[in-house]
């Protein structure tokens, strides 16, 4: 019997899930990026790590990144010299808390947002996050440019405040969040990566809502909130497409990831 894949460490998910070529991209069969080759990449040739360093990181042998940073660096050279679509999708991978010990090695992001984000809160209150913007429900969750946190306790609201995301979006905002300690998400439109994000993070995700923030929060108490299961991005600027909304991801927390995937 084979041994089972170790899951891969990796720091965040990425912001672009999809590159296509100006010319004829949409009649060419895609290469497929795994989201652990992705990160190889990143760490290699962006952060300029070496290949023990970033082992230390994936939390894996440095022969295995080895053979998944060759892979990657492969597909990147086909999907170039052929002028393939490049999608970023599935792997066995698991998001990193922020407490890898070789986190140190060039900062790590996810503790730099812990530190800005950071928000404590009592057990027994619940907080509800909505993107928020004139008192309505932002429909762009990666664009959205602050929160709306309500904290819940015994079924009513005992405070809100509205927060800034200090410019971040898209792939961060979903730790943005998850600093702050938020237990659940009302939004309008979000992509399947940042619901995959979510999903990691333990945030319930209520998609698909308009209108005013406050009357959402109010129904959701009640359980009369209108929302969607099936929620769909729709505002991507050409950054990633329809096949990459609502894909699904498999538990939570540090289970492997597997298959389709983020925004």
């Amino acid at each position: 019997m084979s041994r089972p894949t170790k899951c891969r460490m990796i720091c965040r998910f990425p912001q672009t899930l999809e590159f296509i070529p100006t010319k004829n991209g949409g009649d060419i069969e895609p290469v497929i990026l795994t989201v652990d080759e992705y990160e190889t990449i990143r760490l290699i040739d962006r952060e300029r790590l070496s290949q023990e360093q970033c082992s230390q990181r994936m939390q894996v042998a440095r022969t295995t990144v080895q053979k998944i940073y060759d892979s990657a660096r492969k597909k990147l050279a086909d999907a170039l010299v052929d002028g393939h679509p490049l999608k970023i999708e599935g792997g066995e991978y698991r998001l990193c808390n922020g407490r890898n010990q070789y986190c140190g090695l060039n900062g790590c992001y996810r503790q730099e947002i812990q530190q800005v984000f950071q928000k404590p809160k009592e057990k027994a209150v619940t907080r509800i996050a909505v993107p928020y913007d004139n008192g309505l429900i932002f429909q762009h969750f990666g664009r959205t440019e602050q929160f709306k946190i309500f904290d819940i306790a015994d079924g009513k609201m005992v405070v809100s405040e509205e927060i800034s995301t200090r410019g971040h979006g898209h792939g961060v905002l979903p730790e943005v969040l998850n600093a702050m300690q938020a237990d659940v998400l009302i939004c309008g439109g979000i992509g399947g990566g940042a619901q995959a994000a979510l999903a990691s993070a333990g945030i319930k995700l209520y998609g698909g809502v308009t209108g005013n923030a406050d009357t959402a929060v109010e129904a959701l108490l009640a359980g009369t909130l209108a929302y969607s299961q099936d929620i769909q991005c729709s505002h991507h600027d050409g950054e990633h497409h329809g096949e990459n909304c609502g894909e699904h991801h498999h538990g939570k927390g540090h289970e492997c990831r597997h298959g389709l995937w983020m925004a």
